[in-house]
């Protein structure tokens, strides 16, 4: 599991001596320290002798959208129309705020990110007035919609946690009053959407493929992403077995996410 190195009073190319050690990430203070997140791969004392340093700390690795990404701390993100910024920075005008928290969906993550510039194609397109976000983590997706200029959102997810964070989310963009929350799957919530979009594993995606497909409208669009390229078909199988037809597909690092249209 990769862990955190602080250096202090770092030498001279040190900075360097970290990347070519492998380091997942690095940033840089104004005291000339330095901090990175190393792969456990790499010894302290690898560390130490590469940068000539004596005055090293360790300490455990913080990971992110639930340990998939590792980065020493939130940042800014740009996804098309979208910016995503950590809460304790000012804020922006039409920026998404997040809180610093365990529920997926930093907008760092691939899937994440396809999703978002998936969503921002599909609400200029449909200019839907709701959308239904499943399994929502963070709430980055349904938030997301909501600054593109949907006017209601109702996301869902199973975790309680992630409701919690997606709720503070909400809270911290001034966008509660636009989003409802409910604990559940697709199965849960009854009616359906212009527009659907779920970013969760392969897997449960094709097993809730029925119900997340009776959730849209006619010639409604729905969003699929977290799957793995090696599984797309027969996640493309599933849903167009059910009178989904595929317009869209976008890839990036080994993952794909994929638009659908009911052809009712």
């Amino acid at each position: 599991m990769p862990y955190r190195v602080d250096l202090r009073d770092a030498a001279a190319g040190a900075f360097d001596r970290l990347i070519e050690l492998g380091a997942l990430d690095v940033e840089c203070s104004r005291d000339r320290g330095i901090a990175a997140l190393m792969p456990d791969s790499i010894t302290p004392e690898q560390i130490a002798a590469a940068v000539a340093a004596a005055d090293i700390s360790i300490s455990p690795g913080v990971p992110r959208d639930e340990g998939s990404v590792w980065v020493l701390s939130p940042r800014p993100i740009q996804i098309r129309r979208l910016r995503i910024l950590p809460a304790h920075m000012e804020a922006e005008p039409d920026a998404i705020r997040l809180v610093d928290a365990s529920a997926f969906g930093t907008g760092l993550h691939p899937t994440t990110a396809l999703c978002l510039e998936a969503l921002d194609e599909e609400v200029e397109l449909l200019r839907p007035d709701v959308v239904l976000d499943v399994g929502t983590g963070s709430g980055v997706l349904a938030l997301g919609a909501l600054m593109l200029g949907v006017r209601r959102a109702v996301a869902i997810d199973i975790d309680d946690e992630a409701l919690r964070v997606a709720r503070e989310n909400a809270r911290l963009n001034g966008l509660l009053m636009r989003l409802e929350l409910r604990r559940g799957g697709p199965e849960t919530v009854t009616g359906t959407w212009p527009l659907v979009v779920a970013n969760i594993l392969a897997a449960p995606l094709i097993e809730m493929a029925p119900a997340l497909v009776r959730r849209v409208a006619h010639h409604g669009r729905l969003v699929l992403s977290g799957i793995p390229a090696s599984v797309e078909h027969d996640v493309n199988q599933a849903y167009c077995h059910l009178g989904m037809r595929r317009v869209d597909v976008k890839r990036r690092a080994g993952w794909v996410a994929v638009v659908l249209q009911a052809s009712w």
